[in-house]
C-alpha cells in the first residue's frame, strides 16, 4: 500500500516528559538480560526488509537501533558496506560476533539514534528492525534517519503494530505498570498514518505493507521463560512487581499468548503482526 506523502498530520498536544530520564531508563531496559537471544530468532525480518529494498552491492548501509545485527548482518550478505549501530555495547559486541562466524565485513560504532554521529546524505539505505520505534523523541529519530539518508536513497523499517501479538504484548505490560506521561506510544510506528506524519514531508514515496513474524516456541510458558530472562522491558517489568501484581501479570501475558496461539498442540506458535516500511527521501 502507497501512503500519499501529504497526508494531513493529527499530531496532539501532551504533557512534555523529561525524555533524558526515559531514554536512560530505556536504554537500562534494553542493556539487561540479553536480547541477542531473542534478536537472533527475528533474522527472518531483516533479510526480507533487505529484499523490499531492493538493496544493491556496494551500497552503504546504515542499521540504527540494530541490537545484535539483523539487518546487519541480511545487508552485508548482499555485499552492501554496512555500519550496524546501537546504544548497548553489548549487543554489538554480540553482532561482531555474529559477523566473524559468517566471515562478514560490517563496521560496528555505538551511536544514539536520536543523534547520529554521521554526515547528512552519507548514507545510500537507513534501517531499523524494531529498533528505532522505542526511542522516546519519535521526531527527532525520524529526523535523523533522514537526515543521513542521501536524496534518492531510502529507509527500511519493520516496527510491531498496536493490534498484533507483541503490540498487544506492551498493551498488557502498560496495564501492570503505567508508562511515563506524555510519552507517545512506541506502536505509533506500526501504523501508515504515524509513518505518513514523521517521513511525508521529506519523502517522494512510502511504501507501507503490513507482514507477520511467527513466534515458535516450545510452550507458552517456555515463551514467558525465554522473555522473563532475556527481554529486557519484560523482565524489568517482572522485576518491578512483587507477589500477586507478578503473578496477575504472568497470567494476563499467557491469556494473551493463548489469544494467538494457532499451534494446536503444546507448543506456541503465535503470529505477530509488524509493518514493512520503505521511505524513498525526496
Amino acid at each position: 500500500m502507497v501512503i500519499s506523502p501529504s497526508a494531513i498530520s493529527q499530531n496532539t498536544q501532551s504533557a512534555k516528559p523529561d525524555l533524558t530520564a526515559v531514554k536512560a531508563r530505556q536504554q537500562g531496559a534494553w542493556s539487561s538480560g540479553d536480547y541477542a537471544v531473542v534478536g537472533t530468532t527475528l533474522q527472518i525480518v531483516g533479510e526480507d526488509l533487505c529484499e523490499a529494498m531492493d538493496l544493491r552491492a556496494g551500497q552503504m548501509v546504515l542499521d540504527v537501533a540494530a541490537g545484535n545485527g539483523n539487518v546487519s548482518l541480511a545487508a552485508a550478505r548482499r555485499w552492501c558496506d554496512v555500519t550496524s549501530t546501537d546504544y548497548v555495547p553489548a549487543l554489538l559486541e554480540r553482532g561482531r560476533q555474529r559477523a566473524a562466524a559468517d566471515r562478514l565485513t560490517i563496521k560496528f560504532q555505538e551511536a544514539d539514534a536520536e543523534a547520529l554521529p554521521f554526515a547528512d546524505n552519507t548514507f545510500d539505505a537507513v534501517v531499523s528492525t524494531f529498533g528505532v520505534m522505542f526511542t522516546p523523541d519519535q521526531e527527532k529519530a525520524a529526523s535523523e534517519l533522514m537526515r543521513v539518508c542521501r536524496p534518492g536513497g531510502k529507509i527500511g523499517l519493520a516496527n510491531w503494530t498496536p493490534d498484533g501479538f507483541i503490540g498487544q504484548l506492551f498493551k498488557t505490560l502498560g496495564g501492570h505498570l503505567p508508562p511515563p506521561a506524555g510519552v507517545k506510544s512506541p506502536a505509533l510506528w506500526g501504523k501508515r498514518e504515524r509513518m505518513a506524519e514523521l517521513f511525508g514531508a521529506g519523502a517522494s514515496a512510502i511504501v507501507a505493507e503490513p507482514r507477520h513474524f511467527t513466534f515458535r516456541y516450545r510452550s507458552p510458558m517456555h515463551f514467558v521463560d525465554v522473555f522473563r530472562t532475556y527481554y529486557g522491558p519484560l523482565l524489568k517489568a517482572f522485576d518491578a512487581l512483587e507477589g500477586p501484581k507478578q503473578a496477575a501479570l504472568h497470567a494476563d501475558v499467557m491469556d494473551l499468548i493463548a489469544r494467538f496461539n494457532r499451534s494446536g498442540d503444546v507448543t506456541m506458535v503465535a503470529p505477530s503482526e509488524y509493518l514493512e516500511i520503505v521511505v524513498t527521501k525526496r
